[in-house]
């Protein structure tokens, strides 16, 4: 039973790159930043319901999976209808004097080999303003996460196991919190969070592994926007992970985007790993797909990985906005 329990902590604590990673990894972050920072929750006045699905290394028996859907938006002030000067492409941001608190949640199954994760979070986010078209927001959100094994991927030859009653069986329960900073602008984008703030400890039902917990993970990311023709724009843009378990990861990318509605990038993993990634908008809805092609041994018995994103985002070209006064 020592060698199982050992087998599932050193899974708890494998990434989905296998350096060290207790939490989902997304490569379509810049589509949905909600997931990777509670500060975002209504930063952009739209209210959004999201949902990600994640297969990685497709055709590898017990690879990760991860499936998430968000929700988050504004508390706003009443519709103030106001429009944008003729002839401007893109809304100009001015400070309101209303319509500063954001809310979100979202939940997310994983699983991992014999490791399967239910994790949910329930946000609070404050915006405020730094100058005239630049908005800081401060995030906080509680979270939790269900960890319980897959017992019917294990064959026991002794029927009376007592690993077969013990908690990881039945599932433990792990609370904790994230925070977040973020700013907006209409040419850039910042961030960066902690997740996991408090690293609580997992209980196995055993002295010998309490002192398993979870690692404090830190995200850092940026954008910044290129207009490159009357309706074509440039967005490099990068996300930096680290963990007191993971080593410095990054992905550096650059999309291109068409009237605002089309768009498609190419990034670059460190460790290894090249991720391709489009997306359209139609009405309120928005789609998007990612492809990461590793250059690791384990790309030659897979499939690659494949990211799918669906969003729906309410707030028409009159009420997007409507926390702010525009001209």
């Amino acid at each position: 039973m020592r060698k199982i329990i050992y087998m599932v902590i050193l899974m708890l604590g494998i990434s989905f790159t296998g350096a060290g990673q207790q939490v989902p990894i997304y490569s379509q972050y810049l589509f949905n930043k909600f997931l990777i920072n509670p500060a975002v929750a209504g930063s952009d006045g739209y209210t959004s319901f999201n949902l990600t699905a994640r297969e990685q290394w497709i055709g590898y028996s017990g690879a990760p999976r991860t499936v998430s859907f968000s929700v988050q938006g504004r508390l706003l002030k009443k519709p103030s209808f106001v429009k944008s000067s003729p002839g401007k492409r893109r809304n100009v941001y001015r400070p309101g004097s209303d319509g500063k608190i954001g809310i979100g949640g979202y939940v997310f199954s994983d699983r991992n080999g014999l490791i399967q994760r239910t994790g949910f979070q329930a946000t609070y986010a404050y915006h405020i303003w730094l100058r005239q078209n630049t908005q800081l927001s401060f995030g906080l959100a509680l979270t939790g996460y269900h960890f319980k094994i897959d017992e019917t991927r294990i064959n026991f030859e002794d029927p009376n196991e007592p690993w077969l009653t013990n908690d990881l069986r039945r599932g433990i329960f792990v609370p904790d919190a994230n925070f977040g900073i973020h700013i907006l602008n209409p040419r850039y984008t910042g961030g960066f969070a902690i997740e996991q703030l408090f690293q609580s400890l997992g209980k196995f039902g055993s002295d010998a592994y309490d002192d398993f917990k979870m690692q404090r993970h830190y995200n850092l990311f940026g954008t910044y926007l290129f207009e490159t023709g009357r309706y074509t724009e440039l967005q490099p843009s990068f996300i930096f992970r680290m963990s007191e378990q993971l080593m410095p990861q990054a992905d550096i990318g650059l999309t291109y985007i068409f009237k605002q509605e089309f768009w498609g990038g190419l990034a670059y993993r460190t460790g290894g790993a090249i991720i391709a990634n489009m997306g359209f908008q139609y009405q309120r809805m928005f789609f998007g797909y990612s492809f990461d092609y590793t250059m690791q041994e384990i790309q030659r018995a897979t499939y690659g990985t494949h990211e799918i994103t669906i969003a729906l985002k309410y707030g028409d070209s009159r009420r997007r906005y409507r926390w702010l006064d525009r001209y």
